[in-house]
């Protein structure tokens, strides 16, 4: 019995150079997302109690495209007064299990058309139950298997997932070659190209930066495979929307690609902070027509419209010090030749397996949510299955036994598709979260080695393998 695995929606994508540019651009989506929705959402209301002020009409009755959003029409004069949006006005995020997005960055350069490569991949992932979230950036030029294809460069699912025209695109394809280096569930991706950076930037006036030193980068590139000499002073300045995009792409100081990532993380909390101060809401809110129009325009997801607003509002609320950032740096990956001469990295699998589960896993159970598991089991009422994986002859109804012990509703035991599960598995077919975690602790089970999944083989909620890493206590 395998786990359905969640996929992304599928669509189409743009493209944008600078891998670690996609730092700054998945939380400006998040609140790009945001700033457009609650306009949408909370202007209506406004109306009821505003008498003789012009208020901007959306109409979302407009038909969208399957996996696209519906556009915003917008009529009238936006309102002058403010004082009335409240933050509470904004839907929570209601989901407990981790989030993973694939946030892609693709090259169109000159207005390019066809297939590109992907030149930036970074897995976000974000806990509602802990408030943290972590980005982990994939070099372009690793070395891994693209499902159906073959060994290559990762950034090369992109473009032949487009070029092939494979069911999804190169979002889909990407997604699968990711899923299956890390061995984590995708559930959304998002693809950006430079217009929405800057566009966002601006929109809100900018960003304060202070820069640490000075930067003279006589060779940084334009958009059409020329050169468009950057300098920029050290001290405390307001970046607008180009000069904030080269400050995070440039490398001409003497970390190279090292600093180019710590800027990177300063443009994204400068961004972060800059959108979230209550004094700046106002701004973005009465500016969410044209960031709604630069999203449509340079950003392709498979959220919907309610998933981007709820995530953006759970992204905002988040403390800055749970927000971490990390890169497959030479630590995790090391130069090769390929036999055709292709210069690659490598990925040293061992240490990456060490910090998937260190990014990837859920937080430390606080003590009274412990306390409080066998009576979410009992309000769940959760019908568990176990299933034997391994050899080991009679160790489902072993383990039915003692789960019984422990109160959990164990209806089913069988055997597994195979005899060779190496780890135990938890699948949890609806959303029983009580039960799970119960489980991961009763079993210790992996975090990665729980997953979601649809149609059951069976008259059961939750099913568990076991793995030959189960020994019952």
């Amino acid at each position: 019995m395998t786990s359905d695995p969640r996929r992304p929606r599928r669509n189409s994508g743009v493209r944008l150079p600078a891998w670690a540019l996609l730092l700054l651009l998945a939380l400006g989506l998040l609140v790009l997302g945001l700033s457009s929705v609650w306009l949408f959402r909370t202007v209506r209301g406004l109306a009821a109690t505003t008498d003789g002020i012009g208020v901007p009409v959306f109409d979302d009755a407009a038909t969208a495209q399957p996996g696209q959003s519906a556009p915003i029409v917008v009529q009238g004069t936006p309102i002058t007064d403010s004082g009335s949006v409240a933050p509470e006005a904004i839907p929570d995020w209601t989901g407990t299990q981790r989030v993973n997005i694939l946030l892609l960055g693709v090259d169109l350069r000159c207005e390019e058309e066809g297939p590109t490569h992907s030149d930036t991949i970074i897995v976000a992932t974000i806990d509602p139950l802990s408030q943290s979230m972590a980005m982990l950036s994939l070099p372009r030029d690793l070395w891994v298997e693209i499902p159906n294809y073959g060994v290559n460069r990762i950034n090369q699912a992109y473009f032949w997932g487009q070029a092939d025209e494979y069911p999804g695109g190169g979002p889909q394809l990407a997604a699968e070659t990711v899923e299956a280096f890390l061995g984590i569930p995708i559930d959304y991706y998002v693809a950006v190209d430079f217009q929405a950076v800057i566009d966002f930037v601006d929109l809100m006036g900018g960003v304060v930066i202070e820069v640490p030193e000075r930067i003279d980068d006589q060779s940084y590139p334009d958009n059409c495979y020329g050169y468009d000499p950057f300098t920029i002073e050290a001290g405390q300045q307001r970046l607008d929307g180009v000069t904030a995009l080269k400050y995070a792409r440039t490398r001409a100081t003497f970390g190279g690609d090292v600093d180019r990532a710590g800027r990177q993380q300063q443009v994204i909390n400068a961004v972060r902070q800059q959108a979230t101060q209550l004094d700046n809401l106002p701004q973005l809110l009465f500016s969410a027509p044209q960031l709604w129009q630069s999203y449509q325009s340079h950003v392709t997801t498979n959220l919907s419209f309610d998933e981007a607003l709820q995530l953006a509002n759970l992204v905002r609320s988040m403390p800055g010090e749970n927000i971490r950032n990390v890169v497959l740096d030479y630590s995790y990956v090391y130069n090769d030749t390929t036999f055709d001469g292709q210069q690659v990295l490598v990925p040293v699998r061992e240490k990456i397996r060490v910090l998937r589960d260190e990014v990837f896993a859920p937080p430390v159970v606080p003590t009274p949510a412990i306390e409080a598991l066998p009576t979410a089991i009992t309000v769940e009422d959760a019908r568990v299955a176990i299933f034997n994986g391994t050899p080991t002859f009679g160790l489902a109804s072993e383990t039915q036994t003692y789960l019984l012990s422990q109160n959990v509703n164990v209806t089913e035991i069988g055997n597994a598709d195979s005899a060779t599960y190496t780890t135990t598995q938890i699948i949890d077919y609806g959303s029983h979260p009580g039960t799970v975690q119960y489980l991961i602790r009763l079993m210790n089970i992996p975090p990665l080695n729980v997953s979601t999944g649809s149609n059951p083989a069976g008259d059961f909620d939750v099913l568990v393998i076991l793995g030959s890493d189960w020994q019952i206590p």
